[in-house]
């Protein structure tokens, strides 16, 4: 599950041990980011610039960036839907193909008065659904603290509240039954292919928001399961899965008792099983 920028390979020793105050040109920062391997060079330099406001944070962001820490990272925010998402060290980075998913659940519940964000993560999937709805009730949770702590801040404008806990459990007991869209972004990576991630999410996000058991389905499962107790009459579940995880998450969902179907992005590469909550 990369993100946005693909993170260089380490640089050869000694390549890039400083940087000039007065590398300050974008031809230059492009050289350096190419040299390192960078894929986007040209894009990454027009962001790592704009967010420099001295020659001294250009050279660190730049040293940062060729080192392989994630564009997202080094800049502090990544986009999601028109939105520049506070990331942090530790959290994981909102993917662009779960973009998709933020439009399935608008285009089943376009008038959605309560959201849960759940496995939040940076809480991108809940701000994302703030900013399209009419001021929406909205309510996220993880299990990590890092990223409660991330999420919080996210969606603070939007008056949503962030929980601390494992899954459903985070919740207050007000919501069961309420819940018009409950998007859950779970870990789907099966724990043995964990170690081939892209360095990007392997070496900077927490195992716990990548890792989804011996099939990856793990978690998948325990959220369809409880789902049909918090979801409104017509709410609906939407879970990003991979192509060939897609058939046993859909059985899930039907085992809970849910209506389920795929949503397949060809562009995007996503794959979001949707549930109905009878």
């Amino acid at each position: 599950m990369p993100s946005s920028f693909p993170v260089p390979p380490p640089p050869a020793p000694g390549a890039f041990t400083a940087f000039p105050e007065a590398l300050l040109s974008r031809d230059a920062v492009v050289a350096a980011l190419r040299a390192a391997g960078c894929v986007f060079a040209e894009d990454e330099a027009a962001l790592i610039l704009d967010a420099a406001s001295t020659a001294a944070e250009l050279t660190a962001l730049v040293e940062r960036r060729v080192s392989g820490l994630p564009l997202e990272l080094v800049l502090g925010w990544a986009e999601f839907r028109g939105l520049r998402i506070a990331v942090a060290p530790g959290v994981f980075v909102p993917r662009r193909r779960t973009e998709f998913l933020v439009s399935e659940a608008l285009a089943h519940a376009p008038h959605a008065d309560v959201v849960v964000d759940l496995c939040c993560g940076s809480g991108a999937v809940g701000a994302a659904l703030a900013a399209a709805l009419d001021r929406p009730e909205v309510h996220a949770a993880d299990v990590d603290p890092a990223a409660v702590d991330c999420a919080r801040g996210n969606l603070a404008d939007a008056g949503g509240r962030v929980y601390a806990g494992d899954l459903f459990d985070a919740l207050p007991a007000a919501l069961r039954g309420r819940v018009d869209i409950l998007a859950a972004n779970v870990p789907y990576v099966p724990t043995g292919e964990v170690a081939l991630l892209p360095a990007e999410a392997r070496d900077h996000e927490p195992l716990v928001a990548l890792d989804g058991g011996g099939d990856g389905l793990d978690v998948l499962r325990r959220v369809a399961a409880a789902a049909p107790d918090w979801l409104a009459p017509g709410g609906c579940l939407l879970v990003e899965t991979s192509e060939r995880q897609a058939a046993d998450a859909v059985d899930a969902f039907a085992r809970a008792g849910l209506t389920p179907r795929i949503a397949v992005c060809e562009d995007l590469y996503a794959h979001v099983v949707i549930g109905v909550a009878d």
